[in-house]
C-alpha cells in the first residue's frame, strides 16, 4: 500500500468541525477515507474526579492527550494497519462508548484542536485545513453540545469557555492558521453551503489522490 494522502482538519470549539467532516466524509466510500480524531486520546482522568474537581480540569490543554498513543496509531494507519480504539465519550457516564475499528485508506484524515501544534505530526500533513467561526457562533454551538449532550451545567459550559477554551484556542490553534492550505469560515447554519465547499475540496482530491 502506498503512502496515504493526509489530510489535517484543525478547528476550536464550535467551529463546525464535525459538521464539515460529515458532508466531507460522505463524498468517499469507506475504502477511500479513514478518519483518526484527537478527541479519542484523551489520557483518562474523569472517573477520579468529583463534579468540581471536572468543572476546574482543563481538558484545553496539549499535555491532556496520550501523544504517543495518538502518533503511533497514525503511524499503524499509514503503514496499513487496522487500529482498534474504544471511543471517548467526554465524561459523559451516560454514553455508552462505542469500540472503533479504522481501516487503512488512500486518503487519511487526522482531526484535532491541537494537531498543528504538534510539530512533527504538523510537518506529516499533506493538506491543512483550518476551520473557524466567529466567537459569538462558536460559543452557541459549543454551549448547545455540552448542555444537550454532555450534562455540563450552563454555568459550568461557560466557566470552561472562558477559562479553558479560549485561551487554547488563542495559544495552541490560531498562530498556526496562516500555515493552513485551506481556511474555511463556517458561521453558516445552511448545510448546503458546507456541502458545496466540501464537494469542491473532495473533487479535487479524487483527482489528485483517487484518478
Amino acid at each position: 500500500m502506498n503512502k496515504p494522502f493526509i489530510i489535517g482538519i484543525a478547528g476550536g470549539s464550535g467551529s463546525g468541525k464535525t459538521f464539515f467532516l460529515k458532508c466531507f466524509l460522505e463524498h468517499f466510500s469507506d475504502n477511500e477515507v479513514c478518519l483518526i480524531s484527537q478527541d479519542d486520546y484523551y489520557i483518562p482522568v474523569a472517573h477520579n474526579m468529583t463534579k468540581e474537581e471536572n468543572k476546574l480540569y482543563n481538558f484545553d490543554l496539549p499535555s491532556t492527550i496520550d501523544y504517543e498513543h495518538f502518533e503511533d496509531d497514525i503511524n499503524r494507519l499509514i503503514n496499513g494497519e487496522t487500529i482498534i480504539k474504544t471511543e471517548y465519550t467526554f465524561n459523559n457516564p451516560d454514553a455508552i462508548p462505542k469500540v472503533l475499528e479504522i481501516k487503512p485508506a488512500p486518503i487519511l484524515i487526522v482531526e484535532g484542536l491541537f494537531i498543528l501544534h504538534f510539530k512533527k505530526l504538523s510537518a506529516s500533513l499533506d493538506l491543512k485545513i483550518f476551520i473557524e467561526a466567529d466567537d459569538d457562533i462558536a460559543l452557541q454551538r459549543r454551549l448547545k453540545r455540552d448542555l444537550l449532550e454532555r450534562g455540563y451545567s450552563h454555568d459550568d459550559a461557560m466557566y470552561k469557555w472562558i477559562n479553558h477554551v479560549v485561551p487554547a484556542y488563542k495559544e495552541y490553534l490560531l498562530p498556526y492558521k496562516n500555515e493552513c492550505d485551506r481556511i474555511i469560515v463556517n458561521n453558516t447554519h445552511k448545510a448546503e453551503d458546507i456541502i458545496c465547499v466540501t464537494e469542491e475540496i473532495s473533487k479535487d482530491l479524487r483527482e489528485k489522490v483517487l484518478s
